[in-house]
Order: C-alpha cells, then sequence, then structure tokens
C-alpha cells in the first residue's frame, strides 16, 4: 500500500509533511509492517528524537522508567524547559504497554489550561519518550500539605479548576480514573494540571460502563470497589475524597458517612451530594455532567469564565525562583546525575504496538513558516567552587559572624553577582532562602539567583547592587529634598505591605538593607535584601498560613505577635524618615552612644520633631514620622496606612526645598549604634506604652484614688 504523505502522515495522522514524499506500509497476513523513510519532517519542525534534548536533572523514578528535567536544544523551541518521561519498552507489560500507547492519544488530542500539555512523543528502538509541560510546583495537596495552611476557600479554587479539567475529559468520552493528590500538580502561577492519564478509559458514554478494578483503593468509587461497572460519576466520587481525604475501602463500601463539623454547610451539603453510594444519584452523574456540581451552593462565589482563562489569583504561588528551580521535588531523585541509559528492545509484539506513537503538537507546526521565535535560556547562575577565585568581600556582618558577602563573576558571560557564604553552624538559612525563594519575584525585593550547599556552609547567590546603600546614596548628596523622602518611603513601604500581605515580616529593616540595584537613584531601583531574620507566618504546628487562612482563622495571640513584628518593620521606616527629613537619627547622637543610652531614649519614645530641618519639614511630615515611630507598636500605623497617608498619595505637592544632614560619618555610625544597641539587647526589646512600665504601675498604686 502506498500512502502519499501529502494527505496523512502515520505516524499521528495529520497532514503537514511535504508532498510526494511516500511511506511504504507492507501488509502480509494481518502483520502490518511499517519502513520509516528518514526526514520525511516539514521544515523547521523535525520530529523529535533524545539527541534535541539536554538532561538537566532527575524528577523522578519508577520500575518503568524516569522523569527528567530537559532543555530542547534545537529550533523552534531551543531552550525551552519539559519534563521528558522515559519508559522502557522491554519492562512494560502488555496492559502497562496498552495503557501508555492510551495516555500519549489522550494528550494528543487534550488541550485545557487545567491538563498537562504533550508537546512531542518519540520511541527508541527499546524506550518511549512523552515531552510535557515541567510543572515547576510539583504535586499540589502532599507537598502542600506539609507547608501550608488551607482554608475552605483556598480549597475551593484547587477543586473548581479540577472540576473544570475532568468536565473537559468527560466531554471527549474519558473516564480520568485515577484522581489523586500524587496526579494534580501546580504550575509556576499556582494553577493546577492534571497528569498521568494512564488509567483512562477512552470511548465511553453515558450506557457504556469500564469494569476494571483500577486506581487508588482510597479514591476509589463503590461501584470501581466492587466492580459492578462504572462511568464518569466515579471521578466525582474521587473529587469529593480530595475535598475529605480519610476514606478507606471499608467506609467506601460500608461505612456511615461523617461529616467533619468544621466545614461550613455547603461543604457538608456538596459532599454528601458526592458521596452517594448509588452512582445514578451521584451529583455529576446526569446528562448535565459537572455542570451540577458548578451550580452547586458551595461554588456561588466562583466566577467561572474568570477561572478558566486563568484570571483569579491562586491562593498560594510557588516558592520558584529560575526556570530550571526543583524545590518542590524529591531531593532523592534531583540529587541524582541524570542519565538515560539505553534500553533493551522489546519483543516484535510491542514494535507492532508502538507504532505511531511519534508526536508533534500542533502548536509546534504553527510556528513553522513564520518567524522564528527562540526562547532566551534561563538566566545564567554562578558556578561557585569551595574557593570565591577573585572574588572582593562586599560586607560582614561584625554582630553575629555567620555571614560574609562577596561578588563574583560568571567567567562563562562576565557577568557579576553577589554571594551571600553563611555559616550552615551558627544559624540555620532556610527560612531565608524560602522567602527570597517565594517573594523574589517583587520588583523591589532581591532577586534570588542560586543557593549551592557544601555541607557546611550555603552560598546565596543573588543579583549585585551596584548603586549601593540608600543612606549613603542620601548622604553624598549636599542637599535632600523632603518630595524625594517621599517617593523613597512609597516605593519602600509599598515593597513592606506586600510582605505584611504575605505573612512576612523582615525584622531587620535598617538602612543599610536597603540598596540601589542601579546608579540611576531611581526610587523604583531599590531593593529591600538580606532576610536572615525575616520570619513567615506559621501555624502551631509548624504550617504556613495563606493570607486568606490569616485574615479568619489566626489565635489572638499569633496575631499579636505578627502584629509587633510588623510595628517593628514600620518602626525601622520611621528612624529612616526621620533620619531622612532632619540629617540625623532620632535615638542617637553618634556612634559612642552607648547601648543603655540608646534604649533608654528608645523605650521612652522621646525625640524631636522641632529645630533644624523641622522648621522647613510640613506638618504632614512630622504627623507621619510621628505616628510611625509611636513607642506601642500596636499603635503604629500599617504599612497600609501609611501608604494611604496624605503626605505619601500628594507627594508630587510636597516642597522641594533642600533639607541638609550632618556629616555622613556622624549619621552613619549613630544609625548603627542604633541597631547595634537593639541586637545586643536579648531579647530584643518589646516597645509598650509608657505607662505599661513597671515605673509608672508603681506611680499609679500612689495617687489618691480621687485622681485615678
Amino acid at each position: 500500500i502506498i500512502v502519499s504523505l501529502a494527505a496523512v502522515n502515520p505516524e499521528n495522522n495529520t497532514s503537514f509533511i511535504k508532498p510526494n514524499q511516500k511511506c511504504v506500509l507492507l501488509q502480509d497476513d494481518d502483520v502490518i509492517k511499517e519502513i520509516n523513510i528518514t526526514h520525511v519532517v516539514k521544515e523547521g519542525a523535525e520530529k523529535a528524537d533524545p539527541s534535541q534534548f539536554e538532561l538537566l536533572k532527575v524528577l523522578g523514578q519508577g520500575s518503568f522508567g524516569k522523569v527528567f528535567l530537559v532543555r530542547k536544544i534545537t529550533p523552534p523551541d531551543s531552550n525551552q524547559l519539559y519534563a521528558m518521561k522515559v519508559l522502557r519498552k522491554a519492562t512494560l507489560k502488555v496492559r502497562d504497554r496498552v495503557r501508555t500507547k492510551m495516555e500519549r492519544n489522550i494528550l494528543a488530542d487534550v488541550n485545557h489550561p487545567f491538563v498537562v500539555k504533550l508537546h512531542y512523543a518519540f520511541q527508541t528502538e527499546g524506550k518511549l519518550y512523552l515531552i510535557l509541560d515541567f510543572l515547576r510546583g510539583g504535586d499540589l495537596f502532599t507537598r502542600l500539605s506539609k507547608e501550608v495552611m488551607f482554608t475552605e476557600e483556598d480549597v475551593k479554587f484547587y477543586l473548581a479548576e479540577l472540576a473544570l479539567g475532568l468536565d473537559h475529559l468527560h466531554s471527549l468520552g474519558i473516564i480520568y480514573r485515577d484522581l489523586k493528590p500524587e496526579n494534580i500538580l501546580l504550575d509556576e502561577e499556582g494553577h493546577i494540571k492534571l497528569t498521568d492519564f494512564g488509567l483512562c478509559k477512552e470511548a465511553i458514554d453515558l450506557e457504556k460502563k469500564a469494569y476494571s478494578f483500577c486506581g487508588t483503593v482510597e479514591y476509589m468509587a463503590p461501584e470501581v470497589v466492587n466492580r459492578q461497572g462504572h462511568i464518569h460519576s466515579a471521578d466525582w466520587w474521587s473529587f469529593g475524597v480530595l475535598m475529605d481525604r480519610k476514606e478507606t475501602m471499608n467506609l467506601i463500601l460500608k461505612a456511615r458517612l461523617g461529616m467533619p463539623q468544621f466545614l461550613s454547610a455547603e461543604a457538608q451539603s456538596l459532599l454528601r451530594a458526592l458521596f452517594k453510594r448509588n452512582p445514578t444519584n451521584r451529583l455529576g452523574s446526569g446528562a448535565d455532567g459537572a455542570e451540577e456540581i458548578k451550580r452547586h451552593a458551595f461554588f456561588f462565589t466562583i466566577d467561572w469564565n474568570k477561572l478558566f482563562r486563568r484570571e483569579i489569583k491562586p491562593p498560594f504561588r510557588p516558592a520558584v525562583a529560575r526556570p530550571d528551580d526543583t524545590f518542590y521535588f524529591d531531593s532523592e531523585f534531583t540529587s541524582r546525575t541524570p542519565k538515560d541509559s539505553p534500553g533493551v528492545p522489546p519483543s516484535a509484539d510491542a514494535h507492532k504496538l508502538f507504532r505511531g506513537f511519534s508526536f508533534v503538537a500542533t502548536a509546534m507546526l504553527d510556528d513553522v513558516g513564520g518567524e522564528e521565535t527562540v526562547q532566551q535560556p534561563p538566566h545564567p547562575v554562578v558556578q561557585v567552587s569551595g574557593q570565591l577565585v577573585g572574588s572582593r568581600c562586599l560586607f560582614e556582618d561584625k554582630q553575629a559572624l555567620y555571614s560574609i558577602e562577596h561578588a563574583v563573576t560568571d567567567c562563562a558571560t562576565n557577568t557579576e553577582y553577589a554571594v551571600k557564604v553563611i555559616d550552615k553552624t551558627s544559624t540555620d538559612p532556610s527560612e531565608e532562602i524560602e522567602i527570597l525563594l517565594r517573594y523574589g519575584q517583587h520588583p523591589n525585593i532581591i532577586t534570588l539567583k542560586d543557593v549551592y550547599d557544601n555541607g557546611k556552609q550555603v552560598y546565596v547567590v543573588t543579583e549585585l547592587m551596584r548603586g549601593g546603600e540608600l543612606l549613603d546614596r542620601i548622604l553624598k548628596q549636599k542637599f535632600f529634598s523632603e518630595r524625594e523622602a517621599s517617593a523613597v518611603l512609597h516605593t519602600i513601604t509599598k515593597t513592606v505591605e506586600y510582605l505584611h500581605s504575605q505573612g512576612v515580616v523582615h525584622r531587620d529593616l535598617k538602612p543599610s538593607n536597603i540598596l540601589y540595584v542601579d546608579e540611576s537613584g531611581n526610587p523604583e531601583s531599590l531593593r529591600i535584601c538580606d532576610f536572615g531574620f525575616a520570619k513567615q507566618l506559621r501555624a502551631d504546628n509548624g504550617l504556613l498560613m495563606t493570607p486568606c487562612y490569616t485574615a479568619n482563622f489566626v489565635a489572638p495571640e499569633v496575631l499579636k505577635r505578627q502584629g509587633y513584628d510588623e510595628g517593628c518593620d514600620i518602626w525601622s521606616l520611621g528612624v529612616l524618615l526621620y533620619t531622612m527629613l532632619a540629617g540625623f537619627t532620632p535615638f542617637a547622637n553618634g556612634p559612642e552612644d552607648t547601648p543603655e543610652e540608646i534604649l533608654s531614649r528608645i523605650g521612652s519614645g522621646h525625640f524631636t520633631v522641632t529645630g533644624g530641618n523641622w522648621d522647613a519639614v510640613s506638618d504632614s511630615a512630622k504627623e507621619l514620622v510621628s505616628k510611625m515611630l509611636h513607642v506601642d507598636p500596636h499603635q503604629r500605623l500599617t504599612a497600609k496606612q501609611v501608604l494611604k497617608h496624605p503626605w505619601i498619595v500628594h507627594r508630587d505637592q510636597l516642597p522641594n526645598s533642600q533639607l541638609q544632614h550632618q556629616d555622613a560619618q556622624l549619621v552613619k555610625g549613630a544609625m548603627a549604634a542604633t541597631y547595634s544597641a537593639l541586637k545586643s539587647s536579648q531579647p530584643p526589646p518589646e516597645l509598650k506604652p509608657i505607662e505599661s512600665s513597671f515605673l509608672a504601675q508603681r506611680r499609679v498604686k500612689k495617687l489618691p484614688s480621687t485622681s485615678l
């Protein structure tokens, strides 16, 4: 049989090959043999093979093969990162071979924002290759349940995206049949993707049933467990189990459904509707399918159109910094050297089964013929060795000698970076690294480039702050205006407000930790750096809490401590603002002041806003700095309130009069003495109203009752 490939390509039944090229299919006693003609491709869209992918890391490994993080090294998608699933044909049983082929077919047909996308499929004599989206966030529930406290609203978001994905599969006649936490992955923005379609059943309508006993027992519907035959409604039972993950096989078949009382009435109602043992009575089993789920009161607040367009912000964004970050994958695998060893050829029957396995995504083919778009490679990182050869020391913390910062150059790109070397025996850097990974995408937070760990030291590689410290730049200017000070405070405060809204407190916002990324002096080029003392808001069990959880369920004492820490951040910004306006620091006269003297002034809350520069400063500025430096941290303005203050909102109308400052070294010395005094007190002083002090209370007790 001679087939013109101008009409059809036997590899994936699409007509995109050059005309007049042919493939020969020989039919002999019902045994079909294929003779491949090489280079039968459209120009610029080659059929993929292993040589086109650079192995970067191992993401996982099972009995049948491995999953690698790979980078494409040929056009039209050069430098694009993918997950490469590699299966050894010889180790696949007949049933597994059929399922692998089915998975490839389903992935080739499905195009949905909440289903993983297949970009290529190809095979060698001994192996099968699936090239899929690389989803940096890892699997949703099992990984994040160990890290983050979820609320009902958070779960509602993930279930809603999952419902849309399942609905799309059902519309194609596909039962998913393996809905479990490990098969729901997160992309870098926090949206979900369904993956692993090896147990799916194709071409099922409402009249036909499947009878296989397959899936993960804890998530199986009763009709799957007892093999009564199942249809799409089996997926909706598993959907309910994800919502309340406490079922076992006995419970699935016999037990009375117990409902957690902490769930809302709407959530309990949805669970009852999903956990109907008779599948015909189960929500989602009717002709309307997923529309029944979407109409339920539990999802009343979901805008399904916005959700489909991925316009609703996920409640949690994975902590990823670089495109090839594998933070959420098991280090047992990612630490291994990636190696795709040759596969043993399978039997002849297996060769027949996998005929037509190769695939190129339509999007790849659509790009051909147009202007080639080559993605830029991910930002190169510094390869740190045992010695930082040619580096120069930028900073050394004199108070706690656990970190030294260097400037280093990547020899390959001649790009400079900053490297903070942390002694692990003195401090645990994991919180700092996690915060930088999670929030370093903010334009005014220092960007983390890479992290290296040699066992004793951790090397934290970040962008280099070429513009130097904020206070240095201000003090180098002969004059500094009130309008300039407002622009600086606005940039820093909006960054602090972002951190506070995410449950992060910096706790060390001294001016030396606020730097310019370049020499422009533009306030927008400011970066908040050094998160060594920063903390993320956690529950008593150590889990992080999403903003929604924080707003509704945090214990008062936890909120009080968080409010205190946030108040300390605002106090530090108040010290900075005072210094910018007055030209000297509020609580230290110079580097010779003793810690006891400085702490006494801080504790009293007394500072002056009269005389000197203050005579030329607006009343609005004086009011703001006084509220930011209030002695009671719980009565200070919040970052959000600072941003709404007229002195910030109407900064373009502020006077441009030039404010003088004291000698630069004197000001810097006084500032350093202030923060040194705070660190020297163990624990740091918790600033409270004066009337709460022991002396004030003793004086109140001596007053006659008529004076109280």
